[in-house]
């Protein structure tokens, strides 16, 4: 058995002494909750309200709303049509993987008088 030298042994307890130490940052459940909105909207373009350099549309609400938070610009979507993309919004999933991506009938994804849509059973926001 060899003995620690004093080195080592005063490098042991620093690190032990600083496993210790709490962490500044507190437990997650401590944490406010986070403030958000999401706009979804169909059809519309990226250049198409005021925040984003409209000059046709005018969006006093947006614009403060960008101003004082926080305005993403750069984001892709799964699908071109809304279904998809709701369905991506609403669980989280890729729309292929609950099942709202195409229909294998014509290829649209739902009509308005559609027998199918987003399993009840699918955990949503």
């Amino acid at each position: 058995m060899r003995i620690p030298t004093p080195r080592k042994a005063v490098l042991g307890i620093l690190v032990l002494l600083l496993l210790l130490i709490p962490s500044p940052h507190g437990r997650a459940d401590d944490a406010p909750r986070p403030n958000f909105i999401v706009i979804f909207c169909d059809n519309l373009g990226y250049g198409d309200i005021e925040p984003f350099g409209s000059q046709v549309h005018r969006t006093p609400s947006l614009n403060r709303m960008a101003r004082e938070g926080r305005k993403f610009t750069h984001f892709c979507v799964t699908a071109g049509v809304c279904t998809p993309s709701r369905a991506s919004l609403l669980t989280g999933c890729y729309a292929q993987r609950v099942g709202l991506h195409t229909n294998p009938r014509d290829g649209l994804v739902l009509r308005p008088v559609s027998p199918y849509g987003l399993n009840p059973a699918e955990v949503t926001i």
